[in-house]
């Protein structure tokens, strides 16, 4: 009982360490965003005319793309943690595996990102001001346009995580193929789900969000399917390593 009482208070120390290093990384980052954020807002306007409502949504606006950013810039390394974390309870498969996706899993994030703001945001953006300034005079403002850019943005960052996730459960084992394939209808229905959330009330918006899931939840599919014959090539030959 008392050895069991020791390895939760050293579970809760491990975890406790964990939440403070990552909360110190997140602070640091958003700290060298806001040294930043004369730099980076001319970047993210892209010389669209902006306005301000207020001398409060300056500082709305600074704190929330400085945290938007520190987070994504944040992620691999608190992913690290998280991995260290619960490396104990994994098998020297899992923790071998789950390591070398670090690398992947910041390069797709980063490309999600990229996605977003050259593709994504570009086509919605212009498509809903041609279709407001047909009867209007559109004045956006500032915490309109931002709100919209990262809504439009960030969470690509994270969908195209999806072919790797895919691919991590089919090497240790956890999903096949098959099941990728059985399971493709709810997937499919999963993702316009998630398309409607993150984009405006309009079909335009949604099938050119909804476009690049399916095809991102295909990727992972032909991964899955790469990486599930290399693990059969290997089950049928035991001198070969993975």
């Amino acid at each position: 009982m008392k050895t069991e009482e020791q390895t939760l208070v050293e579970h809760l120390t491990d975890l406790r360490k964990v939440l403070i290093r990552s909360l110190l990384f997140f602070i640091a980052c958003f700290a060298l965003c806001l040294f930043f954020i004369n730099r980076l807002i001319p970047m993210l306007a892209n010389d669209h005319e902006l306005v301000m409502l207020g001398p409060l949504d300056v500082i709305k606006l600074y704190t929330g793309i400085a945290g938007s950013i520190s987070l994504g810039l944040s992620l691999p390394f608190i992913s690290y943690q998280v991995w260290l974390f619960v490396k104990p309870a994994l098998t020297d498969k899992e923790s071998r595996v789950s390591l070398m996706f670090f690398p992947a899993i910041l390069f797709s994030f980063i490309g999600g990102l990229g996605f977003g703001f050259f593709i994504i945001f570009p086509a919605i953006y212009q498509f809903l001001m041609l279709l407001g300034e047909s009867h209007f005079a559109m004045m956006i403002t500032a915490r309109e346009y931002f709100s919209f850019l990262l809504m439009s943005t960030i969470p690509f960052g994270f969908l195209f995580e999806v072919p790797l996730l895919l691919l991590f459960l089919t090497t240790i084992g956890i999903v096949t193929p098959a099941m990728l394939s059985s399971l493709r209808k709810y997937a499919y229905l999963v993702m316009a789900v998630v398309s409607a959330l993150i984009t405006p009330p309009d079909l335009f918006s949604q099938i050119l969000v909804l476009v690049p899931l399916i095809g991102l939840y295909e990727i992972g599919v032909v991964l899955s399917k790469i990486r599930f014959k290399k693990l059969k090539a290997v089950q049928d030959s035991p001198s070969s390593e993975i």
